[in-house]
Formats: C-alpha cells, sequence, structure tokens
C-alpha cells in the first residue's frame, strides 16, 4: 500500500528521510565520480583518510559509494542510538539503506531526464520550512544539521533530492489521476464507505514487477515469518524495520493518519475489524503483502466554521506600473471609499484588476478563512463588518478589503466530499506511483558490486535499460 503524502519537512523527518527512505547524505562531487573506474569494481578513488572508496553499486550512469552507504547507516544508527535492537541485522540494514539509495538516484536520474529542475529559491523554501516547523532561524537550523554531523550542503542537496522526487511523482501521476462526480457519489453511497479517521503502521513485502510463483511464494514466506515474530513479542515497528521493504520501513512503518476511505477497499474491512494495537494477518495485494496494523481511530465531528463575506479592489504591478506606483494608488482608493464615500462597487469595478470579482463590483462571495491566502486571511478576520482595510500586500498585488458580514456554518456534506474525492485522488496517486517505481527498478540497469549487499532472496539479473 502506497504510503500516502505527507507534509513539509521537519528537521527530523530531513534527516532521517535519506536513512529511512531514500536520499542520499552525501553527494558524489562529480569531478570524483568521473574518476572512478566503474568498470572494475576491485578499484576506487583516494578518500580523506587515505583509504579506498569503492563503488558499491552501479546505478544507470551514476554510482553509490561505500562512503555513501556507510554514512547513511551510521546516521540510522545513531537515530536508535537509543534502542539499538529495533534494528535489524547489520546485513539486511546495510541492503535497505542501498535499496533506497537506489530508488532515490533512479528518480533523480529520471526526472532529469524529463528536465524536472529545482531551483535555488526551491531549496530555501524548504529549509526555511524545515527552520520555521522546529522554531529556529536559518542560521539555528545550520548549526543543528551540523552538530548532529551532518554536512549542510548535504543536507540540501537531500532537499533538492526530495522536491526532484516530489515533482517527478506529480508529474506521473497528473495525467493518470482523475477523479469524477460519480465515483465520489459511489464512495459516499457504498455500503462499504468507512467514516472516521485511524492512524496505521505496515509491513510491506513486495513482490518483483512481472515475478512469477517462486517470488509469490518468497514474499508470503517472509509475510509469514513477520508475523510469527510479532506473536512471538517484537514489537510490530521493530519488525517493519527488520521485514519491511516499503520506503518508510526503517521509520516503523508507519503510515501517520488517514481517512478510512482513503485505505484500499480490500484492506479497510480487515482494518475494521481490528481493536487500537492489533494487526491484520498477511493481506495479498497487487504488489505484494501487507501487514497492517491499526494503531488508534478517531471519528469525525460536524464541520462548523466561519464564513467571511467581503469585496475587494487589487491593484497589480505591471510593465507599466512600479510596484510603488501600484502601492501609492492603493493608498488612494482607500482613501476615495473611506474618507470620500466614493461607492466601492463602482471603484472596483472601474479600478480593480481581479478578473474573477472587478465585474460584481469585488464580490469574493463567502468564503471560509484562509480560501484567498495567508494575507487576506489575517485582514478579514481583525476587520469589523463594513469596514475597509488599508491597502493589504499580497502576491497578486495591492487589495484593498471590505468584509460586509460572517456566519457560521456547516459544511460536513461539502467537506466530506471534499475528503471522499481528495481518498480516491490518494489511493490512484499511490498505486500510479508504485507501479511506475516498480518498473523504474525493474527495467533499469542496476549492478550490486558487492555480493553481501545483494539479496539472497532474488534472482541476480542485469537489466539493461
Amino acid at each position: 500500500m502506497g504510503q500516502a503524502p505527507r507534509a513539509p519537512y521537519s528537521m527530523k523527518q530531513i534527516l532521517a528521510y535519506s536513512l529511512l527512505a531514500t536520499s542520499l547524505l552525501v553527494a558524489v562531487p562529480s569531478a570524483q565520480a568521473q574518476l572512478l573506474p566503474s568498470t572494475q569494481p576491485s578499484q576506487g578513488a583516494s578518500v580523506g583518510n587515505g583509504s579506498l572508496d569503492r563503488i558499491v553499486a552501479v546505478v544507470e550512469e551514476d554510482v553509490i559509494l561505500q562512503s555513501e552507504l556507510d554514512e547513511a547507516i551510521n546516521a540510522i544508527v545513531r537515530q536508535y542510538a537509543s534502542n539499538p535492537a529495533q534494528l535489524p541485522p547489520k546485513d539486511v540494514l546495510a541492503r535497505q539503506v542501498l535499496d533506497r539509495l537506489v530508488l532515490m538516484k533512479l528518480q533523480v536520474q529520471r526526472a532529469n531526464d524529463q528536465g524536472i529542475r529545482v531551483s535555488d529559491q526551491d531549496v530555501d523554501q524548504a529549509a526555511a520550512n524545515v527552520a520555521q516547523q522546529n522554531k529556529m532561524s536559518l542560521d539555528q537550523l545550520r548549526a543543528a544539521v551540523e552538530q548532529d554531523g551532518y554536512s549542510y550542503a548535504a543536507f540540501r542537496q537531500q532537499l533538492s533530492d526530495q522536491i526532484v522526487a516530489q515533482k517527478l511523482h506529480e508529474s506521473i501521476v497528473r495525467d493518470q489521476v482523475t477523479v469524477t462526480d460519480a465515483e465520489v457519489n459511489n464512495l459516499l453511497a457504498s455500503p462499504t464507505y468507512k467514516a472516521g479517521e485511524v492512524h496505521l503502521a505496515h509491513i510491506q513485502i513486495s513482490t518483483p514487477a512481472g515475478g512469477g510463483a517462486s517470488d509469490i511464494a518468497q514474499a508470503q514466506a517472509k509475510a509469514e515469518e513477520a508475523i510469527k515474530a510479532i506473536q512471538g513479542g517484537m514489537d510490530f515497528n521493530a519488525a517493519a524495520i527488520r521485514y519491511s521493504d516499503a520506503p518508510d520501513a526503517l521509520d516503523g512503518g508507519d503510515l501517520g493518519w488517514r481517512r478510512l476511505d482513503e485505505v484500499p477497499p480490500a484492506f479497510a474491512d480487515a482494518v475494521s475489524s481490528l481493536k487500537a494495537g492489533e494487526n491484520t494477518a498477511a493481506l495479498r495485494g497487487p504488489t505484494g503483502f501487507h501487514i497492517l496494523k491499526l494503531v488508534e481511530t478517531r471519528q469525525p465531528g460536524r464541520q462548523i466554521v466561519t464564513e467571511y463575506h467581503a469585496r475587494q479592489i487589487l491593484i497589480k504591478p505591471s510593465e507599466i506600473v512600479t510596484p510603488e506606483q501600484a502601492e501609492k494608488k492603493a493608498q488612494d482608493i482607500y482613501t476615495r471609499v473611506v474618507d470620500k464615500k466614493e461607492d466601492f462597487a463602482k471603484v472596483a469595478k472601474d479600478e480593480s484588476k481581479d478578473n474573477t470579482t472587478a465585474n460584481n463590483g469585488g464580490d469574493m462571495g463567502w468564503f471560509v478563512k484562509d480560501a484567498w491566502g495567508q494575507a487576506i486571511a489575517a485582514q478579514v478576520d481583525q476587520l469589523k463588518d463594513g469596514e475597509v482595510s488599508h491597502p493589504i500586500q499580497t502576491d497578486a498585488g495591492w487589495i484593498v478589503l471590505q468584509r460586509l458580514g460572517t456566519r457560521q456554518s456547516d459544511l460536513t456534506d461539502q467537506l466530506q466530499r471534499d475528503q471522499a474525492r481528495q481518498a480516491i485522488g490518494n489511493r490512484k496517486a499511490d498505486e500510479a506511483y508504485e507501479n511506475y517505481l516498480r518498473e523504474l527498478r525493474s527495467t533499469s540497469f542496476v549492478d550490486i558490486r558487492v555480493p553481501e549487499l545483494k539479496d539472497p532472496d532474488e534472482k541476480q539479473v542485469s537489466n539493461t535499460p
């Protein structure tokens, strides 16, 4: 079962994600990579301590070095220093981390092939989000990263790789995932529709794309082994770390909170029958076997929200209107409607540059607080009914806002439809991208150069692009 999209970047997630899932902790300098003799696995490049840094894997035209793998493994070991028993044996951990490094390399390569790029500004914003979520300045974030033994440049590269992978994900699912009103209606009317939210953890034992009966039997045997370990007293999170091959395995398989209707129907019934703390048997899915644990549940309440009615006049900078001139004009309009008592609606029709509201006298209709962005949300809540704001600076330009009224609305039904639509979309996106990654991995050239890092349960077959 694919993982639902997660929000944003917390420092804990960023520092751990490459260790846990797919990103690279140490970027390979391009000059060094060019010097590495990729056709001679016994050779390597000299590293700072005088030892040789061997190639452990060739991934298409790129390589993964022993130093990259060691750094990622060591970071995971540091993360679990207070509970090392949760980690699998060293050889299993090394293979898990290598698999995730390989998968990220492939995603970044494919994104580059498709012309997907990440700007410095994108990375700056992501770093700022991490700092803000952790109540830090950027300087404090840098210090925290380096104090934990990481290179800040590598940290930024890790952010860049994650953004690239997310953009690739969006590009892959964009044209494949559509949700119709009929699908939403069918889901809400279905006797299998489940309301409420569940906090889940999972163990995923995948079968290779195009795998045969022996592959399925091996995956099932591994899943049953995991079940026996859990029944024998092993903590579920520890079992996920040891047995799962999902990207979140080293995070204990935590799927977080999700609506029950987001869970694939084949699994939703099994989850619905669980009590908090219980787990399912090994469930067969299209990509392998899954073991789900219900951590806890919560039921939805009525969604009563405050809605605002307002109207606006937007003045935008342009090729002939400088930002300073736009600000001055917005201030003049404020004076006209407040001090000179000109009709707001008429001024909006004559002056506003917002194509969606100008012809309606600037009327924005009824909306929830954040619907028009944070700048308007911060002001509309402070205004009284009938009051006009001083010009507000937004990404679109300068806005003069008048609040007309407020009301309490029960949006439960509409939110339920929105959530059902999102649930269907998320499920389709998960399936589409998971299939894409399996196909990408199975059709790409990946040569594991170190015998002990090869998966003993898989037949080693060289795939050509």
